[in-house]
């Protein structure tokens, strides 16, 4: 079943696959804040992510994946962004130092009883021991972003307040810039579907695709990326890494949220978490 522009409506039970999907991937964050320390590297990290999610019966999401205007597939499991650099990251040989933002990206494949894979993607911001006021206030509003996105969500609110919400609270009442090249999405049986959630109401034509009204069953992975100093960006010279133009600090969290009768239920949670949940 679909409603809107493609926007394929997902059952309970897909919803549930979805969760599985989101468990492990939030079980990665888990991994992530362990071992993001001063001396680590983002690639021991996202080797420890890529056996956890093959030990739980997963497969890496981003592995293969080719977005527009990458020169390659996408090597690893996790993207692993520090500082200026927005998402996207390749994991390397970089060591993380103290007063680094480290942004971990992970996305997991779960199959179902027919075989089908139902994806989750989702993001956090970890600093790295002692941060600058400035760079802990960024993560902080990112955070509260993120949350107060999810608490709109529900049948029947349109899609424009949820990214109202992000613009008004990040750009209208802390001063930071929301990313607008880069948004959220639906998700699926495939990494990136419909509806495009940005952070931010666009003006225009493009306004008009936010005035859909959320339903039961839509799925959306929510994903402020805030920058300090300006809402630009560039790509790195490895034709995968988003930085922010000025060279100034990105936070970045994400979750992957099903609309549900009622309310809402956050998905890329650890076991045990309360499903209204938001970092």
């Amino acid at each position: 079943m679909s409603r809107g522009d493609r926007i394929k409506l997902k059952t309970p039970s897909e919803i549930e696959t979805m969760a599985e999907a989101g468990r492990i991937a939030a079980e990665c964050h888990q991994i992530m804040r362990e071992m993001a320390r001063p001396g680590e590297t983002t690639l021991n990290i996202d080797k420890a992510c890529e056996d956890h999610v093959r030990k739980q019966g997963g497969v890496p999401a981003f592995q293969g994946v080719l977005a527009a205007g990458a020169p390659f597939e996408f090597p690893a499991t996790i993207c692993a962004s520090v500082n200026e650099e927005i998402v996207h990251g390749l994991p390397s040989d970089r060591v993380l130092k103290e007063g680094d933002l480290f942004k971990g990206d992970v996305g997991v494949i779960v199959r179902d009883s027919r075989g089908i894979g139902w994806y989750s993607d989702c993001a956090i911001t970890v600093p790295i021991g002692s941060v600058s006021d400035e760079a802990q206030r960024l993560v902080e509003v990112t955070r509260e972003a993120l949350r107060r996105a999810v608490a709109m969500v529900k049948p029947g609110i349109k899609l424009r307040t949820i990214c109202a919400t992000i613009q008004d609270y990040v750009e209208g009442q802390c001063g930071f810039y929301c990313v607008k090249e880069f948004v959220g999405h639906g998700l699926g049986t495939s990494l990136w579907e419909p509806p495009q959630v940005p952070n931010y109401v666009p003006r225009g034509r493009q306004s008009h695709d936010l005035d859909i009204k959320l339903e039961a069953g839509m799925v959306l992975a929510i994903e402020p990326m805030v920058n300090i100093g300006t809402e630009l960006t560039a790509r790195h010279a490895d034709g995968w890494t988003i930085v922010t133009q000025d060279g100034s600090l990105s936070a970045h969290f994400e979750h992957d949220v099903a609309v549900i009768e009622g309310g809402h239920r956050v998905l890329s949670l650890p076991k045990g978490a309360p499903t209204s949940f938001a970092p």
